[in-house]
């Protein structure tokens, strides 16, 4: 078998796709959809761009509901459900507009299990989530009332410079040490 892909396969599918007429000009300017590629990944758009934008994704990833899960929400009490959203797969209320909660399919570590509370608002928990790329942070739960994030696993502590109640560990050459959350500060004291 050769190593090499048929482009063949894909022209065909394309030129399928270029017929369709724009659903937003088609009728009157005679608009018709072709394949696009962005950050996002490949889309459909009007060949008549920028006098028509009409732009439709090819992945379905727009928070739709893949799957009851039969479980109440511990906000609202609605049904949670399994959603599939731009950044993957996720558990979300069913009440949604009106309750944002949701939770993450990954099972926490036991490090992630210790609860850190938000040091920003004070209210929140910080959880851990992954971003679209796959890189783990750990951001406020009351987002997006409040955007705090760090992108090393927090430690309960205080810093010796300034203050600020809450640590990140950060991994050197050297070993492991421990440095203030706050941005401004990032200050290194010993484990």
């Amino acid at each position: 078998m050769s190593g090499k892909i048929n482009n063949q396969l894909f022209e065909a599918h394309e030129h399928a796709l270029e017929h369709d007429s724009c659903p937003l000009c088609g009728d009157s300017h005679g608009g018709e959809l072709t394949l696009r590629h962005g950050k996002q990944g490949p889309f459909l758009g009007c060949n008549r761009y920028p006098d028509c934008d009409y732009i439709k994704s090819l992945y379905n990833n727009d928070g739709h509901i893949v799957k009851p899960l039969g479980v109440p929400c511990p906000e609202c009490e609605k049904e949670l459900v399994l959603r599939q959203g731009r950044y993957g797969m996720f558990i979300g209320c069913s009440g949604y507009p009106e309750c944002h909660h949701i939770e993450s399919l990954d099972q926490p570590s036991e490090e992630a299990m210790d609860s850190f509370s938000c040091p920003d608002c004070g209210s929140g928990q910080l959880v851990e989530r992954k971003s679209r790329f796959g890189k783990i942070f750990w951001a406020c739960d009351n987002y997006p009332g409040c955007k705090f994030t760090v992108n090393q696993p927090p430690r309960n502590g205080k810093c010796e410079n300034c203050g600020f109640p809450l640590l990140v560990e950060k991994k050197t050459s050297r070993g492991t040490s421990l440095q203030c959350a706050a941005r401004k500060c990032q200050h290194s004291q010993n484990v």
